[in-house]
């Protein structure tokens, strides 16, 4: 439908080049995506032919300008795309969105000309990029990092250990954060290659299981002055507007599960017959996925608007406001869809052979990663109570709710 040119377009109308993007990551997903998941959730691990695929369809480097050879869409595609591969596979759609979201992001916004001619030309390339930022100690804590960076000569020292860094496996460039002694949080580009950086084995995990999550050891590893992105002692600020676009991007992989979730029930719903109907003909299958649709629709909103905020450049406490409302939201649908989806699947739904107990399993990293539930309500209720300040007594009860993020 065209918008009326004297209205604003509502928020989920999408133009004609973001829905010819959204119907070929979708024929994609299809063809590339859908077929692998399974066997690729059994051997936990991604297909090595799909990260080939995924960059020949412009995947990996989604909103990269053309000059370094991306695709040169905007972030609103970045989250079309998350969200599409998410129906397929969340796990595709995590490896997507780290790459897109949180790397590239983060060298759009803060990188100099050199670095972005030298990474994103990379990643658009073929190379892959991880967000490295969780510690033992540094989960919702985001920042109480023990990861050191000392000055020496004409670059630093790092010295640490990160912990659920997602695409470690895989990752070529690691976005990595450490604290410069007497200088504060720093952000540092870091080559998979560097002496002392050793990625460990993949941690088991309970869902999206085929994208890898691994600790990275830092040991006398030397990074030039010229791969500090942004500047010294501003690492929080890389963090945390880097972390509200990843908010996003998290949200639209759950919208897309919720959505996969509820489509597979709808289905099974008009073909699964009890008592001579088919079973969504009774209230108690029609309404719980009238609940589950109204909750994704709602959650589909507020993730558009959001992205659509973060377009229009706005100010980072009202992006960082609504970020939190859209992974809250999301989170939530996500759990309860597949929650649902397995339920009106009945014994099929708790097989593997029904495909919704993975989803099931995909969905409850939601509410942990990229902040858990309880970060996104702090970040709301600042908005909310502005000039009230937190009773200090509750930070500390927040501090250990889970890693800060996808990208660790």
């Amino acid at each position: 439908m065209t918008p009326r040119p004297d209205r604003p377009a509502p928020v989920t109308w999408l133009t004609e080049d973001e829905q010819a993007w959204r119907e070929q990551v979708a024929a994609f997903a299809e063809k590339s995506v859908v077929p692998r998941a399974a066997g690729m959730d059994r051997a936990a691990v991604l297909a090595p032919d799909l990260v080939t695929e995924l960059r020949s369809a412009g995947l990996m480097a989604i909103h990269s300008p053309e000059r370094y050879g991306g695709r040169g869409g905007g972030l609103f595609d970045v989250i079309v795309a998350i969200e599409e591969l998410a129906k397929a596979d969340p796990a595709v759609a995590v490896f997507v969105d780290v790459q897109n979201a949180l790397v590239t992001q983060a060298l759009l916004t803060h990188g100099s000309g050199d670095q972005k001619r030298a990474h994103l030309t990379a990643l658009a390339g073929g190379g892959v990029g991880a967000f490295a930022l969780s510690e033992e100690q540094a989960g919702s804590d985001a920042l109480a990092l023990s990861t050191t960076a000392r000055p020496d000569g004409d670059g630093f020292v790092l010295h640490g250990r990160k912990r659920w860094i997602t695409n470690a496996a895989e990752a070529d460039l690691f976005l990595l954060l450490a604290r410069v002694p007497e200088q504060g949080v720093t952000a540092f580009l870091v080559d998979r290659r560097a002496d002392g950086l050793t990625v460990g084995d993949r941690i088991p995990k309970m869902g999206i299981r085929a994208t890898s999550t691994c600790e990275v050891q830092l040991s006398g590893v030397r990074v030039p002055r010229r791969n500090v992105l942004g500047a010294v002692g501003r690492g929080d600020v890389v963090a945390v507007q880097t972390l509200d676009i990843g908010k996003l991007g998290i949200a639209a992989q759950l919208v897309g599960l919720a959505d996969g979730a509820l489509a597979a029930a709808v289905a099974h719903a008009r073909r699964r017959s009890q008592f001579g109907h088919p079973i969504g003909a009774y209230q108690g299958v029609r309404f719980p996925l009238a609940r589950v649709s109204a909750e994704l629709e709602a959650a589909r909103v507020q993730l558009y608007n959001a992205t659509r905020l973060a377009e229009h450049g706005v100010h980072t406490g009202e992006l960082t406001r609504a970020a939190a409302v859209a992974k809250y939201l999301a989170s939530e649908v996500a759990e309860s869809s597949a929650s649902l989806a397995v339920e009106v699947l009945g014994g099929l739904g708790f097989a593997e052979a029904g495909g919704v107990e993975k989803l099931y399993r995909d969905a409850k990293v939601g509410k942990i990663y990229e902040g858990t539930s309880n970060m996104q309500f702090r970040a709301i209720s600042a908005h909310l109570l502005r000039g009230v300040t937190e009773h200090a007594g509750q930070a500390p009860g927040l501090r250990d709710a889970g890693p800060a993020g996808p990208g660790g």
